[in-house]
């Protein structure tokens, strides 16, 4: 099942329907508000305050809203992006009754390693674990997971790895668990051209460009990525803060590398990655989008379809919408969580 949803003429009834489920669920939210126009756009918006957890090798920055009775929906970010990506959408969930969390991955913001001896690993496996070990900490048993980019693959790999941990999902970009044999084979000059800053990546000089200009390349990926968002500067140098983490470019670079085997992974993600390595199928119900605009590589819909096993639905979000929903149209994508929980 397909469905276009257009969020410059649609951000109203979402919005309207979450506050009806608010009203309904008796939730709270404190920057709502901000959301009625499909995101805030001036980067005003600010999360109260900032949580810590130890959790497996790290120490998780998370922001957090709602009930702590709600069920439970984990929001992950992508590249290079952060949990202001989710600003406008963890109030509209938070009305609707949910508990919202939304970590920092490594490498972003205050997340940090508890040891200066922990490789600074990127690939797909460890990001994963890092979620299990999050809710392990929070002991939270169960959630709804959602994310984009590098936080949709990572919401692929916990349901699909984990299933029982996971009561469904919102995936956009659908189904991107890779492998490196996979990554081994060449793509069409057109498509090998999107992923220009994977290849500059590879090199020594793409690390000390990335390093010594990671807001300025931050910002061209989301401009291209998202050609016809129009965010602000303020928007852009909210979240840009969170590339300041020390460990960030170490995370960046090897995460893809390891895609492109010229980096090792640990060792005692091998199980996970022999998993991964199958394309496993997504047993949970799940809802997946894709940006009428979205500048980044992505597949058709079409070719993943039938990775999803469980109740199951395709939103196209159009109007102009980019590689970042969450940010781009906070209403719907708080709108197919919500949808997708009562599946």
């Amino acid at each position: 099942m397909s469905e276009n949803v257009d969020f410059k003429r649609r951000s109203f009834f979402a919005v309207a329907a979450a506050s009806v489920a608010a009203v309904q669920m008796g939730g709270l939210g404190t920057a709502f508000a901000q959301t009625a126009t499909g995101g805030s756009g001036s980067g005003a918006s600010k999360f109260a305050a900032l949580k810590m957890v130890k959790a497996g090798v790290l120490n998780v920055e998370y922001a957090e809203d709602g009930p702590q009775d709600g069920p439970v929906v984990i929001l992950l970010h992508g590249w290079p992006y952060d949990i202001y990506s989710y600003v406008d959408v963890m109030p509209i969930l938070a009305m609707a009754g949910f508990r919202v969390i939304a970590p920092s991955f490594r490498g972003y913001g205050g997340t940090t390693f508890l040891s200066d001896k922990t490789p600074r690993n990127g690939q797909q496996a460890a990001l994963a674990q890092d979620i299990i070990d999050l809710m392990d900490a929070l002991k939270i048993k169960k959630a709804v997971v959602a994310g984009y980019h590098w936080g949709a693959r990572t919401a692929n790999i916990v349901a699909a790895l984990w299933p029982d941990r996971v009561k469904a999902m919102v995936s956009v970009s659908g189904y991107l668990i890779g492998s490196q044999e996979a990554n081994k084979k060449p793509l069409p000059p057109k498509a090998e051209l999107l992923w220009w800053y994977q290849f500059y990546f590879a090199t020594p000089r793409g690390e000390a460009g990335y390093a010594a200009n990671r807001h300025d390349f931050a910002k061209l990926i989301w401009q291209l990525a998202s050609p016809q968002w129009k965010f602000s500067d303020a928007e852009f140098d909210r979240s840009a803060k969170a590339f300041e983490n020390p460990d960030h470019v170490a995370i960046s670079i090897h995460n893809y590398r390891w895609r492109l085997s010229l980096a090792e992974g640990e060792k005692k993600f091998d199980e996970l990655e022999a998993k991964l390595a199958k394309f496993p199928v997504i047993e949970v119900p799940s809802i997946t989008i894709e940006g009428d605009a979205n500048g980044a590589p992505h597949p058709e819909p079409s070719a993943y379809a039938a990775k999803f096993k469980a109740k199951y639905e395709h939103r196209n979000f159009t109007g102009g919408v980019g590689h970042n929903p969450p940010q781009e149209a906070p209403a719907e994508f708080a709108k197919a969580v919500i949808d997708v929980a009562k599946f």
